[in-house]
Order: structure tokens, then sequence, then C-alpha cells
């Protein structure tokens, strides 16, 4: 796309494996240099941290597969299967001059490809004294909907008993205080099963409790914090992004409208999320599907092992534990191809540093010991591929 660039690299194989992709993004979202304590575009590294908007999302992710993939280079690997990386120009507006672009204009360079590493993935959490580094297997879908409301209409310096805009007004409440119902899916239950194993009886029984339908909702509720965390993987959810509506102040509008950028739950459709949002808008609402850009149907985990052996082999106290992502990457556009991406960006991350507040947040930041943790870490996946069952 011009303008818009996407590199393709590769480091050819011996052909005894399928060729493996390495997959990233180097856009980023905007930043306000007002609400940061360091330059946003700077790069500066202050204390042995490196600050600026993309040095986790996710351009120290990047680094460390450049640096993994030139070293393999300088050292004379040959790996059993060529090494594909693909740097793409666009995850964070949707993918359609990177990824989505490369997948159906140009799908022959990615032949034969069964396993990818991308983002989000890899980086240490503490849960209950015990360090997990959750390796994303799946991921929700991006379902964006438009629900409209409609009334008479009219001048605005008389009452209007069926102002659409009040109507929205009160949906518009009812999304922020009603959180929509929860689900178990299967790929929850392998991931807090998988915590559970490891934690202490009591966190052990809440991580069972959320895998109770019964209990889910509640249970998430009495977790506090860690339960808001939590949240997104057992219910489909909106946010409400535009508003439409009204095109001079003294006119009623006849029609307004609120778009949703909402996620669904794998294998969940959006059907069933519109029944949802129905219950909360009421009938006199239309809803419509803007766009819906649909998962895999099951992760498929034949490389794994693999991913948490190198993980157990860099920090022998950590405990791999596989992951649903709560957000979309732009692994859902190479599993068009049968490719399986897993969040594979390993971080030793200090228990200070709240990952989840720094994402697209300001004062963005990682520890350069990290980014250095995760490049030996995909240099040793190099070395490893292909050769382990």
């Amino acid at each position: 796309t011009p303008g818009r660039p996407n590199l393709i690299a590769r480091l050819p194989g011996d052909g005894s494996a399928p060729p493996f992709l390495l997959q990233g993004h180097v856009d980023v979202v905007p930043a306000d240099p007002s609400r940061w304590q360091q330059p946003p575009f700077g790069g500066d590294i202050v204390d042995g941290v490196l600050w600026g908007r993309g040095s986790l999302d996710m351009k120290g992710g990047i680094a460390m597969m450049l640096h993994a993939i030139m070293r393999a280079k300088a050292d004379g690997m040959t790996p059993v299967g060529d090494i594909v990386l693909a740097l793409v120009c666009d995850e964070e507006s949707g993918g359609d001059h990177g990824a989505r672009y490369l997948v159906e204009e140009y799908p022959e360079l990615f032949q034969g490809i069964r396993y990818a590493i991308g983002e989000f993935g890899g980086f240490s959490f503490n849960l209950g004294r015990r360090r997990f580094y959750p390796i994303m297997v799946a991921e929700k879908q991006v379902c964006h909907l438009r629900v409209t409301f409609k009334g008479q209409g009219g001048h605005a310096s008389l009452v209007q008993g069926d102002n659409p805009m009040a109507a929205l007004a009160r949906f518009l409440q009812q999304v922020q205080s009603c959180p929509l119902p929860t689900h178990v899916t299967p790929e929850a239950r392998m991931m807090f099963q998988a915590i559970g194993r490891h934690l202490a009886p009591p966190a052990r029984l809440g991580m069972a409790a959320l895998l109770n339908p019964r209990l889910t909702a509640i249970t998430l509720k009495l977790l506090g914090a860690r339960g808001r965390t939590f949240a997104p993987l057992f219910r489909n959810t909106v946010n409400p992004t535009i508003v439409r509506g009204g095109e001079q102040i003294n006119v009623v509008p006849g029609e307004v409208s609120v778009d949703l950028d909402g996620r669904l739950l794998p294998n969940i459709g959006p059907d069933q999320l519109i029944s949802e949002i129905r219950a909360i808008a009421g009938t006199g609402a239309t809803i419509e599907v803007l766009s819906h850009d649909p998962g895999p149907q099951r992760p498929e985990m034949g490389l794994f092992e693999t991913l948490s052996s190198v993980l157990r082999e860099s920090d022998p106290e950590g405990i791999p534990v596989p992951m649903l992502m709560p957000a979309a990457t732009d692994g859902r556009l190479f599993a068009r191809l049968g490719i399986q991406t897993y969040g594979f960006l390993p971080m030793l991350l200090p228990s200070t540093l709240d990952f989840a507040a720094v994402i697209h947040g300001p004062n963005e930041r990682v520890p350069v010991d990290a980014i250095n943790f995760g490049a030996n870490a995909i240099y040793r996946l190099l070395q490893l591929y292909g050769r382990t069952p």
C-alpha cells in the first residue's frame, strides 16, 4: 500500500519442518505528551527503563524478534524450517493495510506455516505468591455494532415525549452499569484451571468458582480489582465510542445512534451479542452489525509445550499458562490461513509495573532487562523449533 509499507524477511531453513512466523506491528496509538513523565516519542532510557509509546505495544517485542533472527543469521544457524518475519503497518487501526492486506493479496508468502508468535503474552504477572507467564492461545473477536433510536423529532422549545436522545441516554447508562451475562468458554476454563493448579487452596477455590457458571458473576464481584481484570474473559463486552444525531441546537432530532466496539468470546456469534444488547436497549431500538472479524474455532496447542519449556528454562520459578486474550490481534487475520498465533513476547517484569495500565496509557515503559530477557528467549525458541516433540 503506498505510504504504508510492510516488511517481510526470511531466514531459510533446511526444509525438514514447516516455516515459522514471527509477526508484529510497528504502528502505535496516539499519546498526549502533557500526561507523560517522559517524552512519549523520545525513546529515553531512565534508570534502566525505556520510556515511550510503543515500548510495550509493541516495538519492544519487535526488537526482541529482530535481535533473535539477526543473531541466528550471525551465528550461522540453519533452522529446520524457514523463519519468516512479518512487520506490518497498521494493527492498531484494524490491519486493512497490514496483516489483512498481506493475507488477502499475498497468501503465498505464508504457505505451509502452521505456527506463529506475536503479541500479547509471555509477560510475567504475580498471583498468590507465584509468578505466571500467560501465553496467548486464543483471543476475543471484534464485532462493531450500531444502535439507533428513533422518535418524532420537532421544535426544541416544545416538550417531545419520545425524544430519542433520552432513550439513548438511558441506554448508555445501562451499558455502563449492567454487565452482560457471563459465559464459561473452553478457552477460559483451560486458562484458569492451569492457574488454579499452582495456587494455595483458598485461591484455588476462587479459580474453581469462576469456572462454575452459577458462581462466575458473584465470584468476579468478590475478587474486586482482580475480578475486574478477569471479567472480560467471561463476558462479551461493548463500549460506546461514537454518537451521531442532531444537526441544529433548536431541533430535536428524529434519530440518534451510538456505535459500539464489541468484543465477543470465542465461538460466540454476533446474534448472541445482539440478543444481550437487546435486553438493555429494548424493542424500540434498531441494532445492526457494522463489522465482525471471526476468530479461529479452537486453539491449536501443538507448540505450547515448546514455548513453555523456553520460559521454564529462562525463569525456573516461572509458571507458563495458556491465556485467553480479552482483545484482538493480527493473529485473527493470519488464522484465515490456518496459522495459530501464540502471544509470546517473554518479559520478566517487576511487580511494581502494571502492564495493563500502561498499554495504550500514559507513561508506557519497559525495563531494558525485560527486552533482553525476551530477545534471549525468542532466540532459544528458534533453536528449539521443530526439534522438540
